[in-house]
């Protein structure tokens, strides 16, 4: 069966390879992104259909609750219910918390964390009328360990854990369930910036010797999301090597 899915954030990085992923294995993707970067969405759409993988784009700034009901309205209209959703989207905004700006605290709180109230809750009264639900939350190890200059990041991926957690419970019983995947070092943009010294270090501490691809993370999402997954909710995978 082809589920309707949305995936925030989905035209770069994890986004990127999780809607890949979905639509060559049957799904109906839509890729929201980010309305200012409106031409690289279309560019990465088109490079794909070049390549024979088919998704659509839906623009919208998932930190604000007006742009996601307004979009939660249009998919509705467009596609009916959505049964799969990937809260994906994320930003960074490093710094000491002695040094960061109560507007980078707020930026990543409101994108990382905030978004996935605002994505969810117009989505939810499809996903319990049809009695099927599949929703994956990207988090972090950061949550886990902690990570220096971190602090907004950290809090907003360990929110997103207890999210997960309370609202599996809520939608059980409506045959949705709501895990999240949690993301070691992985081949990203974010990661590509990092100085060429200190990778081999990086590589080092990984046990399995290799720092991860997105493809890894797409592969874990794949499996929650299944039709046959109904039996896994309220939990956390981590994709850390």
């Amino acid at each position: 069966m082809s589920r309707t899915t949305l995936v925030t954030g989905g035209t770069s990085g994890l986004g990127a390879a999780i809607c890949s992923r979905l639509s060559q294995h049957g799904y109906k993707v839509i890729a929201n992104y980010l309305p200012s970067t409106k031409q690289s969405a279309e560019q990465w759409q088109s490079e794909l259909a070049n390549a024979g993988v088919s998704v659509d784009l839906i623009a919208a700034d998932v930190s604000d609750v007006s742009q996601c009901e307004a979009m939660a309205e249009q998919l509705s209209d467009a596609y009916g219910a959505i049964e799969v959703l990937i809260n994906n989207a994320g930003i960074t905004r490093d710094s000491t918390i002695k040094k960061m700006p109560m507007e980078e605290w707020q930026a990543v709180i409101n994108t990382n964390l905030n978004s996935l109230y605002n994505v969810c809750r117009p989505l939810l009264d499809g996903m319990q009328n049809n009695r099927f639900g599949r929703i994956v939350n990207i988090s972090s190890v950061s949550a886990q360990r902690g990570q220096f200059g971190q602090t907004n990041y950290c809090a907003a991926k360990a929110g997103v854990h207890g999210f997960t957690k309370a609202l599996a419970l809520e939608t059980a019983k409506h045959g949705i369930t709501v895990n999240s995947v949690s993301p070691g070092m992985i081949d990203t943009a974010m990661v590509q910036a990092i100085p060429d010294h200190m990778h081999q270090g990086i590589i080092d501490s990984i046990p399995v010797g290799r720092i991860g691809d997105p493809s890894d993370i797409a592969r874990a999402v794949h499996f929650l999301v299944d039709d046959d997954a109904g039996y896994i909710t309220g939990t956390e995978i981590s994709v850390n090597g």
